[in-house]
């Protein structure tokens, strides 16, 4: 029997299995879905629970200093002690700092942004809009695509990530990418940016 790729779609949706893992467990399965799952939960791939989902209670605090002008000290959360002393960890956490010094974000997510800012920024951007001539009908959908804009700029996990030479990588994908290598829940939990001379 053929196995389709929504298939392997689904069962990883259930599961949190890799590709492979769940394309296997359904042609050993004939493309029964339930027994896929009793198969993968036998030989222990499928998670529990989604990582996403698991407590990040140990980590580090970093710091970061740009030509002693510019300091950020970040805290970034993992499950274990022993992610948090690997090497690709720390570096993690250097570059995540990097990035909060070089790119000026003010929030780690768009959760965090005030509601009073956010109101702001939309009600200039709708001003902006209304004096280029916009179509009234327009100008909603335009303001979305202006907001989250914003969110690129200031949250740090949605800014491009400075060091991808593609400028396609966000940093929430480079944190996803940390996880999945670690089989960790990874979580950025807050930093503070200190300029020169600046409150």
């Amino acid at each position: 029997m053929a196995i389709t790729a929504e298939q392997v779609k689904t069962l990883r949706e259930m599961t949190g299995a890799g590709m492979m893992e769940c394309k296997k467990a359904l042609t050993e399965t004939n493309g029964d879905l339930q027994k896929a799952v009793e198969e993968l939960r036998k030989s222990g791939i499928a998670k529990a629970e989604k990582r996403a989902e698991r407590a990040a209670s140990q980590g580090r605090v970093d710091c970061y200093i740009h030509d002693a002008r510019i300091g950020v000290l970040i805290e970034v959360n993992c499950e274990t002690d022993f992610v948090a002393r690997t090497d690709d960890f720390i570096a993690l956490c250097r570059n995540l700092g990097m990035q909060a010094a070089a790119a000026g974000a003010d929030y780690v997510r768009r959760e965090e942004v005030p509601a009073e800012r956010i109101a702001k920024e939309k009600e200039i951007y709708a001003a902006q809009l209304a004096n280029e001539g916009k179509p009234a009908n327009m100008i909603e959908k335009i303001l979305e695509g202006k907001i989250n804009k914003f969110f690129g700029e200031v949250c740090l996990l949605e800014q491009p990530y400075i060091k991808d030479p593609s400028g396609k990588q966000t940093v929430n994908e480079l944190v996803k990418e940390a996880s999945s290598k670690t089989g960790e829940n990874i979580v950025v939990r807050r930093f503070t940016r200190y300029r020169l001379g600046q409150e």
